[in-house]
């Protein structure tokens, strides 16, 4: 069995953007959570500069199922015209 995987994910939000934003994280939050291997799925840090949200899966396979979701997707096209910069992802 494959160890847990920690992500930490940055968005930048457009000026005066940030509520939206932030309501958009909120919204995939709740469908994310109910995901198979989600084990943390949540915003960290959220300011005017920055939203930060950390993940935790319980396997490479569990994060790429949800990469693939359609969770996902409809966070990335919510975002789509929200953000300033791409989403920075690290694997910490």
């Amino acid at each position: 069995m494959s160890a847990p995987i920690d992500l930490q994910a940055t968005f930048i939000p457009n000026d005066g953007e940030f509520f939206r934003v932030k309501l958009a994280l909120e919204i995939a939050i709740d469908e994310v959570v109910n995901e198979p291997g989600c084990i943390r799925y949540e915003l960290t840090e959220a300011t005017e500069e920055k939203l930060v949200l950390t993940e935790r899966w319980a396997s490479q396979e569990d994060l790429d199922k949800h990469s693939k979701g359609t969770a996902l997707q409809d966070l990335n096209e919510s975002l789509s015209a929200l953000l300033a910069e791409p989403v920075r992802i690290e694997r910490l």
